[in-house]
C-alpha cells in the first residue's frame, strides 16, 4: 500500500508499546494510540515530549536492533484516535474489548481492517454485538496469540522485545468490506515481516486453536488440595503429573472432536488447523522439547517453560496459596474454555472431561457458566460464549462469514 495508512492502536501495556513503536516507524503510516486506563493517555503523551518511543529487538543469534517512531498522537478520546483510522489493533487483554469495542462504535467508519492481537476467542461474537451493521462493512481479524515477549522498561519512551514468534496464524471475516489494500499483508508489513502471518480457514479455526491450556493444568494440581499453604511454588507446566497429563489430553481429545464434527456438519468451516496438542507442541515448540512421548513428558521437557510457577499469593511465612483470580483462570475460563463448551454445545459434541474442570474453576472463581453439562448459569452473559449473543445453531456461525 503506497498511500498513506493510519493505524490507531489500542492499549498501554507491553504489546501496545511494541505495535504502537513498530507503526509508527513505518514510512507512509500515521500511527496513534487510544488507551483508556486511568490517565496513561496523559502520561505517555507527556513521555513522548522528550523522547521517540524506543523498540529493542533481540534476535536468536543474540544480535540486537532499536527501532524508533513517535505516534502522533495517544489519548483517551476515540473522537480523536478512531475517525480516518485505516487499521485498528486491539492489544489490550480480552476483558478490556468491551470497553474499546463500546468506546470506538460511534466513531468506527465503512472499510477499517479491526485486528485483534490477539482477540481470543469471540472477540468476532463480541465485535458484531457492539458494532452491529458497522461491522459487516468491516474486515474483522483475530490472532492467536500476541507476536512478542515483551516487556516494557520505561513507559511511553522505551520497550523490549525479548523474543519473536516464527509464525503467527490469524482469521479474516471480511464481510461487505472493500479495503484498498490486504490487511494480512499491511500488518506482516507493520510487523517489520517478523513473524510471518498465516491465514487460518476461518474464524472457528481461531476459537480451537490451543487456547485449552491453562485451566486443566490448574484444576489438575490443585483439585485436591487441603487448603493449607505450601512451602513452596510449584512448577507450572514442568511440574505436570500423570493425572495432569491425563486431563489434559481428554480436554485435548474433545477439542479436536468439536472441531470435526463442526466441519462434517459445516464443511464450509474448515478445520484443518485445529490439531490435537501434542501435534501443536510439536509444531510450535520443536527445538526446545526434548521428549514428545506424551503431553506430560513434553511440558516436562520443555526449556522454553524453565522456571514457570503456578500463580501463587503470599501467605506469610514463607508459604503460598493458589491465586484462582489469576488470569489464568479470569480470562481463560469466560474467554476461552467457555467458548468451546458452547461451540461444542452448537455442534452437539458431549464434553465430559471439559465440564468436569469448567465446573471446578467456575467455582473457585465464585462465576457460574455451566449447570450440569449444560451453558446456562446465571453468569454466562459474562462470558464470550456465541450463546450469550443469541447464536443457537452453526447456521449461525455461518452467518458472519
Amino acid at each position: 500500500m503506497s498511500e498513506k495508512l493510519t493505524v490507531c492502536v489500542c492499549g498501554g501495556g507491553n504489546g501496545a508499546h511494541v505495535m504502537a513503536g513498530l507503526a509508527a516507524s513505518r514510512p507512509q503510516t500515521e500511527a496513534r494510540v487510544l488507551t483508556l486506563f486511568r490517565d496513561e493517555a496523559a502520561r505517555w503523551t507527556e513521555a513522548l515530549k522528550t523522547s521517540d518511543l524506543t523498540v529493542k529487538r533481540s534476535f536468536p543469534d543474540g544480535s540486537t536492533d532499536e527501532v524508533k517512531g513517535k505516534p502522533s498522537l495517544v489519548t483517551k478520546d476515540p473522537a480523536q484516535a478512531i475517525p480516518g483510522a485505516d487499521v485498528i489493533i486491539f492489544c489490550v487483554p480480552a476483558f478490556a474489548h468491551q470497553q474499546y469495542f463500546t468506546a470506538i462504535a460511534p466513531h468506527v467508519q465503512p472499510d477499517t481492517a479491526i485486528i485483534g492481537l490477539p482477540g481470543q476467542p469471540g472477540f468476532e461474537f463480541q465485535c458484531f454485538d457492539i458494532l452491529k451493521d458497522k461491522a459487516k462493512r468491516c474486515a474483522i481479524l483475530n490472532f492467536e496469540t500476541l507476536p512478542w515477549a515483551c516487556r516494557i522498561t520505561e513507559f511511553g519512551k522505551k520497550v523490549e522485545v525479548l523474543g519473536t514468534k516464527i509464525s503467527l496464524t490469524g482469521s479474516k471475516i471480511t464481510g461487505q468490506s472493500q479495503l484498498k489494500f490486504d490487511p494480512f499483508q499491511t500488518l506482516e508489513s507493520l510487523l517489520k515481516g517478523q513473524p510471518k502471518l498465516k491465514q487460518a480457514n476461518n474464524y472457528i479455526e481461531i476459537c480451537l486453536m490451543a487456547y485449552i491450556v491453562h485451566p486443566p493444568i490448574i484444576y489438575a494440581r490443585w483439585k485436591d488440595w487441603d487448603g493449607k499453604p505450601v512451602s513452596e511454588k510449584p512448577l507450572f507446566y514442568q511440574g505436570l503429573d500423570d493425572f495432569g497429563g491425563e486431563c489434559l489430553k481428554k480436554v485435548s481429545d474433545e477439542n479436536v472432536k468439536i472441531a470435526r464434527v463442526v466441519e462434517q456438519k459445516k464443511p464450509e468451516l474448515k478445520q484443518s488447523n485445529v490439531l490435537d496438542l501434542l501435534d501443536w507442541y510439536k509444531q510450535d515448540y520443536a527445538e526446545t522439547i526434548s521428549d514428545f512421548s506424551s503431553i506430560k513428558t513434553a511440558m516436562r521437557t520443555n526449556t522454553a517453560y524453565n522456571g514457570l510457577v503456578h500463580p501463587m499469593k503470599d501467605a506469610g511465612d514463607g508459604k503460598w496459596v493458589p491465586d484462582f483470580h489469576n488470569r489464568y483462570l479470569s480470562e481463560d475460563i469466560p474467554f476461552s474454555l467457555v467458548i468451546t463448551k458452547g461451540l461444542a454445545e452448537l455442534a452437539a459434541v458431549p464434553t465430559p472431561e471439559i465440564d468436569k474442570v469448567l465446573a471446578w474453576c467456575q467455582e473457585k472463581l465464585g462465576k457460574e457458566y455451566i449447570v450440569g453439562s449444560e451453558l446456562k448459569g446465571k453468569d454466562l452473559k459474562e462470558s464470550r460464549a456465541p450463546q450469550a449473543y443469541g447464536f443457537k445453531s452453526l447456521d449461525d456461525l455461518v452467518n458472519l462469514l
